[in-house]
């Protein structure tokens, strides 16, 4: 066997926070593979919940987009988006939610909207979608993104979604009911919040990583924890189970029928 390559270690990593049992809402892309693979080797009784209203989903592939089809196929039920914020979200009813982004600052607030000046843009993005409201919620929030200078920043070029604010206590002492960003998930380890600061440090890293290879890829000067945790390697059936997933995601979107153009 091959050995794991970074996306790899961030996603088994990732997957390695979800407990068994736990309720946990959704994004599309490396979250999505973490939470189906945490369903598919520690967590069987994982239930994932995703925007589209799809509840207790067990995809066999990965899903496009959270309208994709094999979400509502595979639910335990499938109900109104409103009612997957009202009654579940906003209730207190999710115990985790799991978040992507295009930029990330030292405090854990997520920019999904634009890259420039809001009014004229270099880059306009999906948007928010659910993300302020999952992370306002949930009990605890994890964030996958691979860390570059561009994406882990001093300032971000808009507030989406709300981490821990200005830090300090700004969480706490705002209207929001969720704990915060527990963990954010990198390509080379892994950052937590100080717990007086609330300032991102970190605490982890993958075999192979460095401090200052971790300095380097983020935007602010990282503060490092007092220990620093040697992340557990991938076993043999994560990987494998990892890989097996991915393949059916490939082999599943290569089959799919592409409509000619009018």
């Amino acid at each position: 066997m091959t050995a794991a390559t970074r996306d790899e270690w961030m996603t088994i990593a990732a997957a390695r926070m979800l407990r068994d049992g736990c309720v946990c809402f959704v994004g599309i892309g490396l979250p999505s593979a973490a939470c189906n693979l945490a369903r598919l080797t520690h967590a069987p009784d994982i239930v994932l919940i995703y925007e589209s209203g799809t509840i207790g989903t067990k995809p066999d592939v990965l899903p496009l987009s959270i309208g994709d089809g094999e979400l509502a196929e595979t639910a335990a039920f499938v109900v109104p988006m409103p009612d997957v914020f009202a009654y579940y979200l906003q209730a207190g009813r999710v115990d985790v939610g799991f978040l992507g982004a295009a930029q990330i600052d030292r405090f854990g607030n997520l920019n999904s909207t634009v890259i420039g000046p809001y009014d004229a843009p270099s880059t306009r993005l999906p948007g928010a979608g659910g993300a302020p409201e999952i992370a306002a919620h949930v009990r605890e929030t994890f964030v996958l993104l691979k860390a570059t200078p561009r994406s882990f920043v001093e300032t971000l070029d808009f507030r989406t979604t709300a981490g821990f604010g200005d830090g300090n206590g700004a969480r706490a002492r705002s209207a929001a009911q969720g704990g915060g960003p527990r963990a954010v998930i990198t390509d080379f380890g892994i950052l937590a919040p100080h717990a007086q600061t609330d300032e991102l440090q970190l605490t982890a890293l993958f075999e192979g990583a460095s401090v200052e290879e971790a300095r380097a890829a983020v935007g602010w000067p990282l503060a490092v924890a007092d220990v620093i945790t040697q992340v557990a390697p991938p076993t043999s059936h994560e990987l494998t189970t990892l890989r097996a997933l991915h393949a059916r995601t490939r082999d599943a979107h290569a089959r799919a029928v592409v409509l000619p153009t009018p």
